[in-house]
């Protein structure tokens, strides 16, 4: 179980170090890793392997939007069957349950902000169950994932000094 969890963390901070670096690093052989993997994804506890990317260098940022989501929820099945429902739009990158105010936080992404805006007004708020949303329009990514989006400029300013 330790070793399991040794293995997830070094994935979630390098999905591209390969089996024989996570051996070395974890003083274990690499069979034991390759075996230890293709468990974790059989079992669903490793879904997939991303790229972060910082859209905005490559100058295709598109734009990203989170929305609440006031739903009631379904007899017997709570708020599971309008996740998944909202789950499977493809400009849907994440859907959470959370508590307070409103009860879904999608979000999703789209070339425009015209596009997220007609997701959400023929797609999402149409639902059966959903009550009312929320859009908040992302403006600028700091970090995500562990990695920082900083792109710090040349300080251009004269140096002043008494």
């Amino acid at each position: 179980m330790e070793l399991e969890r040794k293995i997830l963390k070094l994935y979630e901070k390098d999905a591209t170090l390969n089996h024989q670096q996570m051996a070395i690093m974890l003083g274990v052989d690499e069979k034991t890793v390759t075996d230890t993997i293709a468990r974790l994804e059989k079992e669903g506890v490793i879904l997939g392997y991303n790229a972060i990317i910082n859209w905005e260098k490559w100058g295709d940022d598109g734009v990203t939007a989170m929305i609440d989501v006031k739903v009631v929820p379904e007899r017997e099945v709570g708020f599971d069957s309008i996740a998944e429902r909202v789950s499977r739009y493809p400009e849907v990158r994440c859907v959470y349950l959370m508590s307070g105010t409103y009860d879904l936080s999608v979000v999703v992404q789209g070339e425009t902000m015209k596009d997220v805006a007609r997701f959400v007004a023929e797609k999402l708020a149409t639902l059966e169950h959903v009550q009312s949303t929320t859009s908040h329009f992302v403006l600028k990514r700091y970090k995500q994932d562990n990695f920082l989006f900083n792109d710090k400029e040349e300080d251009r300013r004269l140096v002043v000094s008494p």
